[in-house]
């Protein structure tokens, strides 16, 4: 007992205070080098195609490999952690990315780029913003939401400061001599890593460099093994990986909460189905700016006026988001926001003068903010936080894959059609049908419980078949959180 309590009194030397603000502020950095980096490669989408010769559906696919891995990667990142530890993962991840925007700019086609800036760079931004957000939960317990929401401001000055950056470099050097120099800039991913040192837990462990956890069935096999009977061995060794395989598949992604819990399953479909929509804005305004006779300049400052706006909206919609009066209405101010940012693509069909994709800059942020602060609590209302880590899991894979063909679609389609306006005509239809689709289906649900409990049907487990609001309280000091959590962002 004495040397628990003097384990946990030297654990909490370092949560809340002290180099835990340090940490924090590496976390902000990290967060605009790695979410905040694609907000900039609209700037770069013209040059690009004049460069390599390519189609709008062609180009679209660099940044859409880019976002898909990015936030489709967390299964693998969390892997990782848990192997090698937190502060590896980040120091990896900035490797990567650096020495894939440095490949970037000895591309020869844009197939090569796909590889180089796409997939290296894209899962090096996963690694490193990943890893920095679950480092965070073992640095902070008191403060530990506060750190989150000061964390995210990152990505609102990655947006505001990448895009301005980008066209500076590209005017006074072009773009390959840019992604050389955004090489380097990753590299600083590195220095955050390092920053983030380990940290001692009650256990006597380091959170950094955990043991390796033995396999799912591990002993079971060696037991078998060890009896002296040769002949089954195969068999035996081949149904315990089938087993071990099984087990890391059911707790990196929930098939299981899919096909059991409604809510869930609502959720993750309208998410999936509204990525499709939620990434073109960012990818086609300024190709669309600059088609309409806005000056280059001008065309990525619009990115950075969104990034700007959500450095003041997003931790005011956040403090909204956990606030009283949106427990067990989160669902649909989350629907609302979607809704917003939809309608808010038909300023730019409209009119395309930059007066107006100012106005329209601004409704996106908002609405953004919006989605950014309620994505995750409203998955932790519909799922038991036990379990919230893999039905994260599931829940990134399947977006990052509408993410992936989103983009290259609607460039497809501005190919055939030569209209830039059917980007936001292609996105608010993702958008608005994915806020009616969320919004009806939840109301039906909660009719269907309500009708449930007057008959007084009970459920064995009621929390698996519909939307309650799960405790989010955070864990107290004699708790360490969860080994992994990997967390997208908007």
């Amino acid at each position: 007992m004495s040397q628990g309590g003097a384990a946990e009194r030297e654990a909490a030397k370092h949560q809340d205070q002290g180099w835990a603000w340090m940490v924090l502020l590496a976390a902000v950095l990290l967060q605009g080098l790695t979410l905040g980096f694609p907000s900039c490669i609209g700037v770069f989408f013209t040059d690009l195609q004049h460069e390599f010769q390519a189609s709008n559906s062609e180009t679209s696919w660099f940044p859409s490999i880019m976002v898909a891995v990015l936030h489709g990667g967390g299964p693998l990142c969390s892997i990782l952690v848990k192997r090698f530890g937190c502060r590896f993962v980040v120091m990896l991840g900035g490797l990567l990315s650096g020495v894939g925007m440095v490949s970037s700019s000895f591309c020869k086609s844009i197939s090569q780029l796909y590889l180089t800036a796409g997939l290296i760079t894209g899962l090096g931004s996963c690694f490193s913003f990943q890893a920095g957000v679950t480092v965070l939960g073992y640095y902070f317990v008191r403060w530990r939401a506060l750190a989150n929401a000061m964390a995210s401001t990152g990505v609102s000055l990655g947006f505001t400061l990448w895009p301005l950056l980008s066209q500076y470099l590209l005017d006074e050097m072009g773009w390959r001599n840019t992604f050389l120099i955004f090489g380097g800039i990753q590299l600083n991913c590195c220095v955050c890593g390092a920053i983030m040192r380990p940290v001692q837990l009650a256990s006597g462990s380091l959170l950094q460099s955990p043991k390796p956890g033995e396999e799912p069935g591990r002993k079971a096999e060696e037991a078998q093994l060890s009896n002296g009977a040769s002949s089954p061995q195969p068999k035996l060794q081949q149904q315990t990986r089938r087993t071990a395989c099984l087990q890391m598949l059911q707790k990196h992604l929930a098939f299981d909460i899919f096909c059991q819990n409604k809510g869930y399953q609502i959720y993750t479909i309208g998410v999936t189905w509204m990525m499709m929509g939620f990434a073109l804005p960012h990818i086609y305004l300024v190709p669309y700016a600059i088609q309409n006779g806005v000056e280059e300049r001008r065309a990525a400052l619009l990115i950075s006026i969104i990034g700007f706006i959500n450095i003041f909206i997003r931790p005011f919609t956040g403090l909204l988001s956990g606030h009283r009066v949106s427990t067990g209405r989160r669902i649909y101010l989350f629907s609302l926001a979607v809704l917003l940012c939809g309608l808010s693509n038909f300023i730019c069909v409209i009119s395309a003068e930059f007066s107006m994709l100012i106005i329209y800059c601004v409704i996106l942020s908002i609405a953004m903010s919006g989605i950014g602060a309620l994505i995750f609590q409203v998955l932790m209302d519909v799922v038991e936080m036990d379990r919230f880590s893999s039905a994260l899991g599931l829940f990134t894979i399947l977006e990052s894959i509408t993410l992936l063909i989103g983009p290259p679609l609607t460039g497809l389609l501005v190919d055939i059609t030569s209209g830039f306006h059917y980007v936001f005509y292609n996105s608010s239809f993702f958008l608005i049908s994915a806020a009616l689709f969320m919004v009806l289906s939840f109301c039906a649900l909660e009719k269907k419980n309500k009708l449930k409990d007057v008959s007084k049907v009970h459920l064995d487990n009621p929390s698996r078949y519909q939307y309650n609001e799960m405790p989010t309280e955070p864990q107290s000091e004699s708790q360490s959180p969860p080994a992994v959590v990997y967390i997208t962002s908007i």
